[in-house]
């Protein structure tokens, strides 16, 4: 067991047929997800043939016509949503309709009313959605003989198990600080997405982090706009044991220019880097002004309380 998913859990992908859905499908396969089927209604009672993609053994997987027809032939535990930004709205709610307790959605460009919608629908029943606009998640395996789960676009084969649990709202940073403390290895790497409005929330993220027993240390990428880093500190500093070691993107952002995702704007003074910054160290959370010192941080935090 690891944190948000348990391992082997059977996954479905929603949009597999299309090119992302194909490329990445093949990717998780390979990296050992178990992927036991697609969803398109065009294309239900085929099945696609992914060469090599399980120890170099070709892997066929079903596509069935709705969500709630891949669950009970399945068992779905997880779906992956690769639907385009107009039809995303439509493919959440039907998985979460479907009763799939976890849902990953990559999609990039959903209006942030749809967004909204299905991320209320959501918490009503008990549902976890990560993203959209997000690279994912990333499980590491918690034995040798076991499988990690990589759910999405998170480069697998980079880092292997450690102590380290790693929360961002950004893709390319995530895999950066995967490769600084590579040599130390992780539970798990979430990609929470930059839009205004995601399923899991930075400080929902640290509370599963939290309760996570492999997990001893957490790293937090933030960047400028909202106040998420914020909520998150408020919530570290009352109720979390585990260190937290944090990096903000945006240090030289112009007020009032979106800088990269939708969400990543400064308006009024409020939500800069250093605002963030002062938040964080106030509830005791360190902040790298790099990604390299952010690295190095987590390094001192990790000697300090021997938990590596």
């Amino acid at each position: 067991m690891t944190a948000f998913i348990q391992e082997g859990a059977p996954v479905i992908v929603q949009g597999m047929t299309g090119h992302q859905g194909m490329t990445h499908t093949a990717r998780m396969l390979r990296a050992g997800t178990n992927i036991v089927g697609g969803v398109n209604p065009r294309k239900a009672g085929s099945q696609v043939t992914f060469e090599a993609a399980r120890e170099g053994r070709d892997v066929s997987v079903p596509v069935y016509a709705t969500c709630a027809e891949a669950k009970e032939a399945t068992g779905a535990q997880a779906s992956v949503v690769f639907v385009p930004p107009r039809f995303a709205k439509g493919a959440v709610v039907e998985a979460v309709e479907a009763g799939i307790g976890l849902i990953v959605v990559i999609t990039e460009g959903i209006p942030v009313a749809d967004s909204a919608y299905f991320v209320e629908l959501a918490l009503q029943r008990g549902v976890r959605i990560i993203g959209p606009n997000c690279p994912g998640l990333l499980t590491l395996p918690s034995q040798e003989n076991e499988h990690g789960v990589n759910l999405g676009i998170i480069p697998d084969g980079i880092v292997g198990r450690g102590p380290i649990g790693l929360v961002s709202k950004s893709g390319t940073l995530t895999y950066q600080l995967m490769g600084e403390l590579s040599d130390i290895g992780f539970t798990a790497c979430l990609g929470v997405g930059g839009d205004p409005i995601v399923g899991t929330t930075l400080l929902e993220a640290l509370q599963e982090f939290e309760q996570d027993a492999d997990t001893k240390a957490v790293v937090m990428i933030g960047e400028i706009g909202g106040s998420a880093e914020q909520d998150a500190a408020a919530w570290a500093a009352e109720h979390m044991a585990k260190p937290v070691v944090a990096y903000i993107a945006g240090f030289t952002a112009p007020e009032g220019k979106q800088m990269g995702h939708a969400g990543a704007i400064v308006s009024g003074g409020k939500g800069t880097a250093q605002d963030k910054k002062i938040a964080l160290e106030a509830a005791g959370i360190p902040v790298g002004r790099t990604p390299g010192q952010t690295a190095d941080l987590m390094r001192k935090v990790l000697a300090e309380r021997s938990l590596v």
